[in-house]
């Protein structure tokens, strides 16, 4: 993860032969820091793939699409609400739902109830690891309960708690969006996920896109570890923060 948070979003997933560049919501001159940081090259990436058109996704990637040759991949919906201005972008547009590859990294798009376009979450697949992406939605439905079985990394949403957004600086009609079907998972969410429906094999938890105004990170890892405790889980457990790059997390 090179950020999370309502701030910027950006995540790496490499294998010896692919590197795909998840999301795009810091700067390139950022990017290409916290790339930096962990050894790896924002001109070596073979792809961007982007969740949704939010500004904390997409901010850098009209740099992007005119300083990099990647394909830039998002739903055929999610294209058309991002600002390119000038440029003509090499997009590579899919259904929401689609599978398809990239290098030897297979992909798996998945839907997720959020105030966007055509939101999508996501599934990869390399060398026998399986690694889910589920952020910004307002609650799992089934349907996203089943793509998330049998991943050995999963990255899960884990946005504010509930009384600190309620008392918090946000006017209240961004407390009911974010409270919302269609908002953010709360703490209290997330840990139900994990007590009813998180899969055991799993064997690493990422939790991120942490409101740094409604949330902290103790908090979720308090929330969380107990949830796994419940489950009798040795599931690692990490945090993503929005100001560094996380661990590299290596299979």
């Amino acid at each position: 993860m090179l950020a999370s948070g309502s701030s910027g979003n950006a995540a790496v997933l490499a294998t010896e032969k692919t590197r795909i560049l998840l999301d795009a919501g810091l700067s390139m001159r950022e990017l290409s820091k916290r790339l930096a940081s962990i050894g790896e090259d924002l001109q070596r990436v073979d792809a961007i793939l982007v969740t949704h058109e939010h500004s904390d996704h997409v901010a850098g990637l009209p740099v992007l699409a005119r300083k990099l040759c990647a394909p830039i991949f998002m739903t055929h919906l999610t294209a058309p609400a991002v600002d390119w201005g000038e440029i003509q972008p090499r997009l590579e547009s899919f259904q929401a739902g689609a599978a398809f590859q990239i290098g030897d990294i297979e992909v798996q798009s998945f839907s997720i109830p959020h105030d966007a376009r055509d939101p999508v979450g996501f599934c990869f697949r390399a060398q026998g690891v399986r690694i889910g992406v589920a952020t910004d939605l307002g609650y799992v439905p089934e349907s996203i309960k089943f793509h998330l079985r049998r991943t050995d990394l999963l990255l899960l949403e884990s946005n504010h708690d509930l009384d600190m957004l309620k008392v918090g600086p946000y006017p209240w009609s961004v407390k009911q969006r974010v409270m919302s079907r269609v908002g953010h998972l709360s703490n209290l969410v997330m840990a139900e996920y994990l007590t009813a429906d998180l899969d055991s094999a799993t064997a690493t938890l990422v939790l991120g896109h942490l409101s740094e105004q409604n949330n902290h990170p103790e908090i979720v890892r308090m929330v969380a570890t107990e949830a796994l405790e419940r489950r009798g889980l040795a599931t690692r457990l990490a945090i993503a923060s929005q100001r560094a790059p996380s661990e590299v997390f290596t299979f």
